[in-house]
This record gives structure tokens, C-alpha cells and sequence, in this order.
């Protein structure tokens, strides 16, 4: 006959030796910044409008577009920028939140296939430290858009380590901002960079804004060198040394800036693209070697939009 007291006994104790193990599962988990939602063959144009229309019959509102560039590492690329009300409200709950305020998408047209791809919200969710982890927006974005693999580093990052992510020793943290300007009121700030982007200025130009509560503005901006300009800067060059991979990262841009009260400020290009790139080489062929001059033009640049000395 079974004995009952002693089958309950070894079942209790196999359960306790696994709780560490289940944790050091969850806590082993790993998250990857961009989401494929689709990759075959369309007609690009198409593709563009129908990705509108899916992510607003999600409820999502579209705040911007711009073709970043065209006939470089890709034949086309187009990017759409939305918001929603969850975006709204996590970016009010953390310090710098704005920067996750805007949701980028991308269409890339790559040979004979269209991809369609998104920053991944639980990965941005950790590394920008919010409050959520966006759930509700991953939710919706996959039911528009679709999933079909996580991509753009080979083994992933932890939560651990998202939450406290910098490239290597010496490179900035996310809250390691640029400070490009400040201003006597949040209204002052936000007039100054609208006149400057609408000039250009700094090679700077506007693609859109999101007025969030709060005194907070983001603004998405493009950054064209032009024939005179710094090509360190520009948002194709950096690309076409960057994004050589099969699936491409074109929802990387548009680039922020953030007028938080009466303050300027940017996400260090170092720990953004680093954040974006993970598994990029420090040096070697397409590594962070090829665009060395690049966090320094580029803060330069947006510096100048802001009006900053």
C-alpha cells in the first residue's frame, strides 16, 4: 500500500528544490529589440498605406511619417510614428518616459521583399525604465501588425540587464543625457525648436511633435547633412554603415528630442544606438569604429535645432 504522508512529502520537497530553478528561468529570460511583424514580397506603396490603416483600426493615432531614405543599403524605407492612449499615460509615470511616448514603425523595401518592423515594447519598457512594462501596447501592436520573430541581437539581454544598460565601461546610461538647451518657460523651448527645425537649422528638421502632460513636448526630428554638412551626422550615412543585417532596423529613426519643462534634452547617441544594436562590434567592418565622429556630430546637430550653445 502507497503511503500516502511519504508520496506528499517527496512531491513537497521536489517542489521546493525547483522554485530556484523556476526563477532562474523567468530571470534568465531574454528580450530582443525589434519585432518583425511581416517580410515577402508587396507592392511597397501598398504596404505603407495598409500598415496605416491596421494600426488605426488598433486605436493607435498617427503623429508622423518620413522616408528617411531612399536607394542607400535599402531600395525604400518609410517610417510611421504613432501614440495611444497606454503610451500617454506610461510616459507620465517615469522620469524621461516622454522618449517612449511615440511608437515608430518602419517599412523597409529590401530587393523583391517589403519588411515591416518595431522597436520590441517590453525590451524599451525595461531599458527606458518605465513603470509598465507595455504589455497592452506589445498586445496591440502584434494583433495589427503581426509577430513573427523578435530580432536585432543574437542571444537577447535580461531585464537586468535592460533596466541598467550601457554598451561597455564608459559609455552613458539612459539617463546620461545630452543636455542641448534650457529655456525661461516650456512654451519658450518649444517655440525655439519649432522655428529652428522649420529653418533647418543644424541640418535638423521636424517630422513630428507630441504634446504629452506635464510641460513635456517630443519632438521626432531627420537629420540630412546636405552638400556642405557633416555626413557624421546624417541619418542615411549612419544607417548604411549600420544596418547591413537581412532585417533591417529602419525603425531606429526618427531620432527625439525631449522638452521636459523648460528643459532640452536627448538620449545620448552611444547609449541609443548601442541600446538598438547590441550585438553591433566595437570595431572592425560595420562597427561602432565606422561611425566614431557620429555621437559627437550628432549632438552637435541637435544642439543647434535646440537652440542650445
Amino acid at each position: 500500500m502507497v503511503n500516502i504522508k511519504r508520496l506528499f512529502s517527496i512531491f513537497m520537497l521536489v517542489g521546493v528544490a525547483l522554485l530556484p530553478l523556476s526563477g532562474a528561468v523567468q530571470a534568465a529570460e531574454k528580450f530582443k529589440p525589434f519585432v518583425l511583424a511581416f517580410k515577402g514580397p508587396a507592392d511597397f506603396d501598398a504596404k505603407v498605406n495598409e500598415t496605416r490603416d491596421k494600426l488605426k483600426s488598433e486605436g493607435f493615432r498617427i503623429v508622423g511619417e518620413f522616408t528617411p531614405y531612399e536607394g542607400t543599403h535599402v531600395d525604400k524605407a518609410h517610417v510611421i510614428i504613432v501614440t495611444n492612449d497606454e503610451l500617454v499615460k506610461a510616459a507620465s509615470m517615469s522620469k524621461l518616459g516622454g522618449f517612449a511616448a511615440p511608437w515608430r514603425i518602419g517599412i523597409t523595401k529590401v530587393g523583391d521583399e517589403v519588411q515591416v518592423a518595431y522597436p520590441n515594447p517590453i525590451y524599451i519598457a525595461k531599458a527606458y525604465r518605465l513603470k509598465t512594462d507595455l504589455e497592452g501596447v506589445n498586445d496591440a501592436l502584434r494583433r495589427s501588425l503581426g509577430a513573427i520573430e523578435t530580432f536585432g541581437s543574437k542571444k537577447g539581454l535580461s531585464a537586468r540587464k535592460l533596466r541598467k544598460y550601457h554598451y561597455t565601461f564608459g559609455m552613458e546610461y539612459f539617463d546620461d543625457v545630452l543636455e542641448l538647451a534650457e529655456y525661461d518657460s516650456h512654451k519658450a523651448a518649444v517655440d525655439a525648436i519649432e522655428k529652428n527645425l522649420a529653418a533647418g537649422v543644424g541640418g535638423v528638421t521636424k517630422v513630428y511633435r507630441l504634446d504629452l502632460p506635464n510641460d513635456v513636448t517630443v519632438f521626432g526630428v531627420a537629420r540630412k547633412a546636405g552638400e556642405k554638412g557633416d555626413e557624421n551626422m546624417d541619418d542615411a550615412w549612419i544607417m548604411d554603415n549600420v544596418d547591413f543585417e537581412e532585417l533591417k532596423t529602419t525603425a531606429y529613426l526618427p531620432y527625439e528630442i525631449l522638452v521636459d519643462g523648460n528643459k532640452v534634452v536627448a538620449l545620448h547617441m552611444r547609449f541609443r544606438m548601442a541600446l538598438h544594436r547590441p550585438d553591433l562590434k566595437m570595431m572592425g567592418s560595420n562597427s561602432f569604429m565606422n561611425i566614431m565622429p557620429s555621437p559627437k556630430a550628432v549632438e552637435k546637430a541637435l544642439r543647434a535645432a535646440a537652440g542650445g550653445k
